[in-house]
């Protein structure tokens, strides 16, 4: 049963990663890509961490703790570029 709750869990978040994909690639403004790519790092968590669950192994979860750390910090960068124009003052 765990399994295939599992398994529809992974279905349900790669597609939403695909709609994220979309939404960067078509996005109308810069603010709209910035929020799928934020949308997309989380969902890219989601799924390492799904992985870790299925298979046991504790690296899936090392993983999805440095793409939430390296996410979180580009997050923050692209929304300063997005207020200021620059990054690094």
């Amino acid at each position: 049963m765990l399994s295939a709750a599992i398994i529809f869990a992974l279905v349900c978040v790669v597609l939403a990663m695909i709609l994220c994909t979309l939404r960067l690639l078509i996005g109308p403004s810069a603010q709209d890509r910035v929020l799928a790519l934020d949308t997309l790092w989380m969902c890219t968590m989601l799924l390492a961490l799904m992985l870790g669950i299925r298979h046991g192994s504790q690296i899936y979860f090392e993983a999805a703790l440095m793409i939430a750390l390296l996410g979180f910090v580009s997050t923050i960068a692209l929304a300063k570029f997005l207020m200021r124009g620059e990054v690094i003052e």
